[in-house]
């Protein structure tokens, strides 16, 4: 069972929906059905050429920025420059993936630039439905690995729980763009229920991890009501938060979200910021907030072409990421996922851009190249080849530099001849132990 906002939503109320949900309160994502005229701009910084009247308290409100997204081509046309040609485009993509960006992320694009890596992310390509396409629409088949409604159960030791298919942004690069189709939802709590059954029958599971669409959109309550009960099971040892809200919405990362994440630790975070344009004074401090609630933060990013693609650009966000107390984690080749054949690159690439950085940086700065493979393969890393040649005595490498090293190889355990043992005389003790039999401990 999914619960529709769509159909629920008939005015700004957070408590209309709440009502319709539970009868606990405010427990579930701010409505995104307001359509009324967005502030007007006023000329300075990017936040008030855009957004000028909005006071700061609105500003910092994140439940503000997810009910002041802009989810249409007219409202995107209030803040961008867009020709004829471009907004009937970006009409045509709406009309089968919708959009959805938060005053914020907005706030950092260059509008008039359309190879902006931060707008290139949000705002919707006519190639999405003209390129030809090679993806389908569930590549990493997680529907078949669902052992029931909205939990993925690939891998021995670990379960992802999808919560809601509701996120502040749309991302263009989305591997879960089919959900888009199907309204905004938010698990019941029979579906959730259902999975911690599922989890508490499986005691190999040891690691659970929170995702959606983005699980953030949730209330902390309603988060904290799932965590509370994971923790509650003893073989899950591991929770894990995969979240876009630091880069996405950073004013979502509040002290009560911060304090109930360090009552339930361990918890670990995995953000996604995609280019060093995302660094912002916000994103660092929500980050800063978490890392201070005990909650280690990684990075995985997606390749994408135009966007993230080349060493320089790879290298300056992920040494930004560092800054911040975010250790870059995963480099995922994008998934083969309908509508994004256009940001799509060659798997050498990420291969290329590993290899650039290598020696050239700390090795905390340098994510693991990810491929997850099709038809629910799991993931598998690559990494330049560093190995040329080898023997049974011998191996030859080249380094960072190019230049070519042999190292020894030792002998294979069983095949090792074991060294003689070297005989020793007996020697009698130069000490009566019957002298030292009270003390606490002979020191020889």
């Amino acid at each position: 069972m999914k619960t529709n906002l769509k159909t629920m939503c008939s005015s700004n109320s957070l408590d209309t929906l709440s009502e319709s949900y539970s009868s606990e309160g405010d427990d579930e994502p701010p409505s995104s059905c307001d359509e009324s005229e967005p502030p007007q701009c006023s000329p300075a910084s990017n936040r008030l050429k855009l957004f000028g009247t909005v006071p700061d308290k609105d500003w910092n409100d994140w439940k503000w920025q997810f009910r002041n997204r802009i989810t249409s081509v007219e409202q995107l046309a209030r803040y961008a420059p867009l020709s004829i040609k471009r907004f009937a485009e970006i009409s045509a993509v709406t009309s089968t993936y919708p959009l959805a960006i938060t005053p914020y992320y907005l706030s950092l694009m260059d509008l008039y630039n359309p190879q902006d890596p931060v707008a290139m992310q949000a705002i919707p390509s006519i190639e999405e439905i003209t390129v030809k396409t090679t993806g389908v629409e569930d590549p990493l088949e997680e529907k078949r690995d669902s052992v029931v409604p909205g939990l993925v159960h690939r891998y021995p030791d670990r379960v992802l729980m999808v919560l809601t298919d509701i996120c502040p942004m749309l991302c263009r690069h989305c591997t879960r763009k089919r959900e888009w189709k199907n309204g905004d939802w938010v698990r019941t709590p029979n579906d959730i229920e259902a999975m911690l059954n599922y989890i508490r029958q499986n005691k190999n599971v040891r690691d659970v991890i929170l995702s959606g669409g983005d699980c953030l959109t949730l209330s902390t309550k309603h988060l904290a009501s799932v965590i509370s009960r994971l923790r509650q099971i003893n073989h899950v040892e591991i929770i894990r938060i995969g979240t876009r809200f630091p880069v996405v919405l950073p004013q979502r990362i509040d002290s009560e979200f911060c304090d109930m994440l360090s009552e339930y630790g361990p918890i670990w975070m995995n953000t996604h910021f995609n280019t060093v344009n995302e660094i912002t004074p916000d994103s660092a401090a929500a980050i800063d907030r978490i890392v201070h609630a005990g909650v280690p933060v990684n990075n995985q990013s997606v390749l994408m072409r135009g966007i993230n693609d080349t060493v320089e650009k790879q290298m300056k966000l992920c040494q930004g990421l560092l800054k911040i107390k975010v250790r870059p984690y995963y480099l995922f080749q994008c998934d083969e996922v309908q509508g994004t054949d256009h940001l799509r690159t060659p798997i050498d690439t990420g291969v290329k851009i590993i290899e650039g950085m290598r020696g050239y940086t700390s090795g905390l700065a340098i994510p693991n190249f990810v491929v997850d493979l099709p038809q629910g393969g799991g993931k598998v890393t690559l990494q330049p080849n560093y190995l040329l040649a080898r023997t049974e005595k011998e191996v030859l490498f080249s380094n960072y530099q190019g230049r070519f090293f042999t190292c020894h190889n030792p002998a294979a355990e069983k095949e090792a001849k074991p060294h003689p043992e070297p005989e020793v005389t007996a020697k009698n003790p130069a000490f009566n132990f019957s002298e030292v039999m009270d003390a606490d401990r002979v020191i020889v």
